[in-house]
């Protein structure tokens, strides 16, 4: 097993797209809102990352499905937010769509991830 392999995986590498948006999006935010949505956005955008890093170096499949179920969670955690973020007028609509194609994307590459675990056990099981 390759140690930095996830850095090969699209889902990591758009993921990595995810948290740099984010950051830059945080930059337009209220100064109160710095230690509060600020710090809780840049805490769910790096766990999308670290939960692929982390999962993908799991032995089990069980595991490696576990985290990036995880991911997924954190993605949809950073949507909902900027969401929040659009309607108190801290972002455009125009930067929360443009957040909201980012998203689409990285969440169909989890989801993608997530079934070849799945088709690995399944042929796994079907060899018993």
């Amino acid at each position: 097993m390759e140690i930095f392999g996830y850095r090969k995986l699209i889902a990591y590498q758009k993921g990595k797209d995810v948290v740099k948006r984010t950051y830059q999006l945080l930059k337009k935010f209220p100064s109160d809102e710095k230690h509060a949505m600020c710090n809780q956005l840049r805490r769910a955008s790096v766990s999308i990352t670290s939960n692929i890093a982390e999962g993908v170096n799991r032995y089990s499949v069980k595991d490696k499905s576990h985290f990036i179920e995880m991911s997924y969670g954190s993605l949809m955690e950073v949507s909902s937010q900027f969401e929040i973020a659009e309607e108190l007028g801290y972002i455009t609509t125009e930067e929360r769509v443009s957040m909201d194609k980012l998203i689409e994307e990285e969440a169909r590459l989890l989801s993608g991830l997530q079934n070849s675990y799945k088709q690995s056990t399944n042929s796994t099981d079907s060899k018993h």
